[in-house]
């Protein structure tokens, strides 16, 4: 088949690329000519494990093009993919579909024969019907159907989620559509992986509702977690014992400094906003927006009860601040709220983070990046482990203390235990729902 790809963004990108994997010809067309300059090198613009690889792959094998021309993109194609941003709308929270819309209209203009307008964006309900709308107004002539397919990519994981989905949702309004998908899909219908064909509306609200359960899921055990603190459990045991029942699960049940990235914090404030548009407040949701945003506060109390009350003057090394490992994706990390109070209250902050120093830099001004753990605990009044990238799973922690002027830890991602803290010669640390020692409030 033939397919293009509107949008090279992260989701845009390896989509595309994967599609050509299975052996469909993609055109990935964005209108920034640097980055199309730059995915013609063979460069990726994003972090993503194994995706240059893959991309260089299908290149070679003349699948896969990157190109500015919309119009030649979609000439003769069989699915035509929006995979354009849809960031929060500044004042409302709404999602803002103007790129979603101008896509829409693009194609419409360069439609030349019959083609599937796919929704791979995370649009709310009535989006699709709305794309069908723009591109009939612009182009009554084109012969077209539309169709909603979310993603569910997680950011460090994305090919093998592509290639080995938990399911594909497919939403379409008749059955030459879906014939259509059905053929996009087929390697994945061959080897028995769920897709799941529903209406436009439920493909829509899938997504949303998907996100927001497992953004309540992270949201919940980290308040567990900070009652933990005050009665003594230990929130790891806790979050154990409960995903052992597999009504629940344990995934998405790991204790930390809060949700972010690209998804979560965007998807729940948009649900929010369905609700409230609608008349039907979604009370968990915008409870889980109120308590995720308390908690990433909470750690800067950590940071500071930790440093004996004040962080002014005082040299914090930061390992981390993208939102999570294997990715360079800072968008509404944890870091944005916790890095800028610390610099605020007149620290010194060294950051150590394998991919955010790109991103980051604009980000997180006023702090010293650096490329090695070690050196940036040289001399520091404390280190915060903020991000559990592999390379700080495995510390030389005795080596860390010895480096340091003060040897006390904040392990945000319960990484490490009292008793290794102890054992290395920190005279305090803290963590995430279970026991600290040597902190005084």
């Amino acid at each position: 088949m033939k397919i293009a790809m509107i949008g090279t963004g992260y989701v845009g990108l390896v989509s595309g690329v994967c599609f050509s994997d299975f052996g469909h010809d993609v055109i990935c067309v964005d209108k920034d000519p640097a980055k199309i300059e730059m995915l013609e090198a063979g460069k990726v613009p994003i972090y993503e494990p194994g995706l240059d690889a893959l991309m260089a792959k299908n290149v070679a094998a003349g699948r896969l093009s990157f190109s500015g021309d919309l119009a030649a993109a979609v000439d003769g194609a069989d699915a035509v993919f929006i995979a354009v941003g849809t960031p929060t709308r500044r004042g409302d929270g709404h999602a803002d579909l103007t790129y979603v819309m101008a896509a829409a209209e693009e194609i419409a203009h360069a439609l030349t024969g019959y083609a599937v307008i796919v929704t791979k964006s995370t649009v709310p309900l009535g989006t699709n019907r709305q794309v069908k709308h723009t591109v009939s107004k612009a182009n009554p002539k084109a012969e077209f159907d539309v169709a909603s397919n979310p993603e569910f990519l997680r950011e460090g994981a994305a090919i093998d989620d592509f290639m080995h989905p938990d399911r594909v949702v497919v939403g379409v309004q008749n059955d030459r559509a879906a014939e259509v998908m059905t053929d996009v899909y087929r390697p994945l219908y061959l080897r028995d992986f769920p897709i799941m064909t529903t209406d436009l509306e439920s493909a829509e609200m899938i997504k949303y509702a998907a996100n927001a359960f497992l953004a309540t899921k992270i949201t919940f055990i980290n308040e567990i977690a900070a009652l933990c603190e005050r009665t003594g459990a230990d929130v790891k045991m806790v979050s154990k014992g409960m995903g052992l029942d597999g009504r629940i699960g344990n995934k998405f049940l790991h204790a930390g400094p809060g949700y972010g990235g690209s998804c979560f914090p965007k998807d729940t404030q948009a649900l929010a906003r369905i609700g409230q548009d609608h008349s039907m407040p979604m009370q968990i949701t915008e409870a889980v927006i109120k308590v995720n945003e308390e908690m990433k506060r909470r750690m800067i109390d950590k940071i500071i009860d930790l440093c004996g009350g004040s962080v002014n003057g005082k040299i914090i090394a930061m390992l981390g601040v993208t939102f999570k490992p294997n990715t360079d994706d800072m968008r509404d990390a944890p870091a944005l709220t916790i890095v800028p109070a610390l610099v605020g209250g007149g620290a010194k902050v060294r950051v150590v983070d394998p991919q955010g120093q790109r991103e980051g830099e604009e980000l997180l001004p006023g702090v010293n990046w650096m490329d090695d753990a070690y050196k940036a605990v040289q001399n520091a009044d404390a280190v915060v482990i903020l991000t559990e990238w592999n390379e700080f799973r495995a510390l030389n922690l005795k080596r860390v203390a010895n480096r340091m002027a003060t040897p006390v830890m904040a392990d945000l991602r319960n990484i490490y235990t009292q008793k290794d803290a102890k054992r290395a010669g920190f005279v305090a640390y803290t963590s995430i729902g279970r026991e600290d020692y040597g902190i005084k409030r």
